[in-house]
């Protein structure tokens, strides 16, 4: 089947895919899961922040009206207050005007001061509230309308019960409240059919604490709507003002107003704001002394709408991420997969024996470092290979010359003895001091030992050098300096020696009197530092540049065969960090630098 085959071809044994698949099936459900719960979170904060500006925007309407009932309520408070103007409001509302007018006229010639007149008090309330459309004065008993509009006219308007439902109105809405403008007060006072409320507030004769009328005060329904304030720019939904008797005072969508809500019923039972009903989110407050009931109603689609930007919002960057975090990593772990499938390639090619290849990986990771500590190996593996071949040849060479020099060295010595005693005999100490030394010498590099320390060479550095001092007498002198502790380290034999010899053949001014070498050997770090200065001739420039590119590249050089001796037998055994190093001016001298690993005592002697 073709799952099963792309399952053997692509991840059964490869370890890279099962991580992409697995990581990516991770990051999958994160995101997701994670999205899915941002999403409700963010949602539900939305809808939230939504009902609470629905709520805020109920407790702003509700205010508004509260403050339009208490405005009429303290009107009539200060009525009865006000002792002459109680009285003069009750005579308005129990006499004809024209009655009200001469008793006004009487009282004021029969008094030095002018009383309160209730009809220019209620002008200048009307005045004063810029919201107010008109402010009615109902007389109950003479059934007569007092009228006060915007326009600031006064007019009286005749309510006979015989031609009027006016007083019918009157009686059965009797009682303070906040309503609806009645429908027949409403054409008797020719007043247009625009959004308003009315608060009515009853008045009493303070005496006999009988109902003499009602005040009427019209308000504009469109102020409730600026009465929001910022909350209308992010409102959703509709609001509306319910009186007493379920009837829409007040409706932001221009629906129901006028009307009796048809959903009242339900209104009635909600007991908690963003309570859901009919497919409608609810919030309401409810003002009791008025009577009235604030509504906010928001359907769930416009709830869904505030956070519908939001879904598509997580939704886009839910697929950036998912994207990012799937290719991002199969991108790196496929760089990874190829980056391993080289080193197990080259691993097989050295498998084959070919010790030569290299990985070609500069990157400082961990399969950089891999690689690297694998061409390290075969570096290693090359040189300890290419070390110990050339050491069993070169050391083949050196016991072929010990079986040569051991022919008869005792015939040698013998003879040397022979010619020093002669030498005494006949009054030359100076060569017989130089035979001795020369046998000693031959003896020291001659007879083999276990070990060849730096004392050793030194001695027979010494024993060379006190040939020529005893030539040369005055004209030559030498220093050597080793410390104790250093004088027991193993080193090269004849890696001192040749350095001498040369400064003997072409360095060293015969014609002066102060020729000087030294050898001074101390430690630096790892390893053993030899520095040989003498004050001969000096090297030419160029001659010195030739002799340091032999010493680099010795298979290019013919000349100068022992200082390229001791450098490439330093290499050849100790690796790159040892070898020669040439310092020279021409008339001043010349150093040479010899540095040897620190082998300890115990390391054996390589020829």
């Amino acid at each position: 089947m073709l799952p099963a085959r792309i399952y053997r071809n692509y991840f059964k044994n490869n370890l890279f895919m099962k991580i992409i698949l697995l990581f990516s099936a991770i990051a999958v459900v994160t995101i997701i899961t994670f999205s899915y719960l941002m999403f409700l979170l963010m949602s539900q904060a939305a809808v939230e922040r939504q009902l609470e500006i629905q709520k805020r925007a109920v407790e702003s309407v509700s205010r508004y009206i509260e403050q339009k009932y208490d405005f009429v309520q303290t009107m009539t408070t200060e009525i009865y207050r006000d002792s002459e103007l109680t009285a003069n409001t009750a005579y308005l509302l129990e006499h004809p005007y024209e009655e009200y007018v001469k008793y006004r006229l009487d009282r004021y010639f029969s008094e030095s001061n002018s009383t309160t007149d209730p009809v220019q008090y209620f002008k200048n309330k009307v005045e004063d509230a810029p919201d107010i459309r008109t402010l009615l004065l109902y007389s109950a008993g003479e059934q007569q309308l007092y009228v006060y509009n915007d326009h600031k006219q006064f007019e009286i308007i005749s309510t006979n019960a015989a031609h009027s439902f006016v007083p019918d109105a009157m009686y059965l809405e009797e009682g303070g409240s906040v309503s609806v403008p009645n429908v027949w007060v409403r054409k008797s006072i020719s007043l247009p059919d625009v959004p308003m409320f009315s608060v009515r507030t009853p008045v009493n004769n303070k005496q006999s604490l009988s109902n003499i009328g009602q005040l009427l005060v019209y308000f504009d329904a469109d102020q409730i709507w600026e009465g929001m304030g910022n909350d209308r720019k992010d409102f959703k939904g509709t609001i509306l003002v319910l009186s007493a008797d379920g009837d829409v005072m007040f409706d932001t969508s221009g629906k129901f107003y006028g009307q009796s809500y048809p959903y009242a019923r339900q209104v009635n039972s909600v007991s908690t704001d963003g309570e859901e009903i009919g497919g409608m989110r609810l919030s309401k407050l409810t003002h009791s002394q008025g009577g009235f009931t604030v509504i906010s109603a928001v359907p769930k689609e416009e709830l869904a709408a505030t956070y519908s930007g939001l879904r598509n919002m997580i939704m886009i960057i839910c697929l950036i991420c998912l994207a990012f975090a799937i290719i991002t990593p199969s991108l790196f772990i496929s760089n990874f997969a190829k980056r391993t499938h080289r080193i197990i390639k080259f691993t097989r090619k050295v498998k084959n024996g070919d010790l030569a290849a290299r990985i070609t990986d500069v990157r400082e990771d961990e399969l950089g470092q891999i690689s690297k500590s694998f061409n390290d190996m075969l570096d290693e593996l090359n040189l300890h290979i290419d070390r110990v071949f050339k050491a069993e040849i070169k050391q083949k060479h050196t016991e072929i010359a010990a079986l040569e020099a051991r022919v008869n060295p005792h015939f040698l010595y013998n003879t040397l003895e022979v010619i020093r005693m002669r030498a005494l005999s006949q009054g030359a100490t100076d060569v017989g001091e130089m035979i001795y030394s020369l046998s000693v010498l031959f003896k020291s590099y001659v007879q083999p030992k276990a070990k060849h320390t730096l004392k050793d060479e030194l001695e027979a550095c010494r024993l060379y050098l006190e040939l020529f001092r005893i030539r040369y007498k005055d004209r030559f002198s030498y220093e050597l300096y080793c410390g104790k502790e250093l004088e027991g380290r193993v080193v090269l034999k004849m890696s001192l020696q040749p350095i001498i010899e040369n400064y003997i053949l072409h360095g060293m001014r015969t014609d002066k009197s102060d020729n000087h070498i030294s050898i001074a050997v101390n430690k630096q770090g790892p390893m053993l530092c030899a520095c040989v200065t003498d004050n001969g001739r000096g090297i030419p420039p160029e001659r010195l540049v030739e002799l340091t590119q032999g010493l680099r590249r010795p298979e290019e050089s013919s000349g100068s065969f022992g200082l390229r001796s001791i450098h490439e037998r330093l290499k050849l055994l100790y690796g790159e960090s040892y070898g020669i190093e040439l310092k020279s001016e021409v008339g001043t001298g010349t150093t040479v630098i010899v540095y040897f690993p620190d082998l300890g005592e115990d390391e054996p002697t390589y020829v």
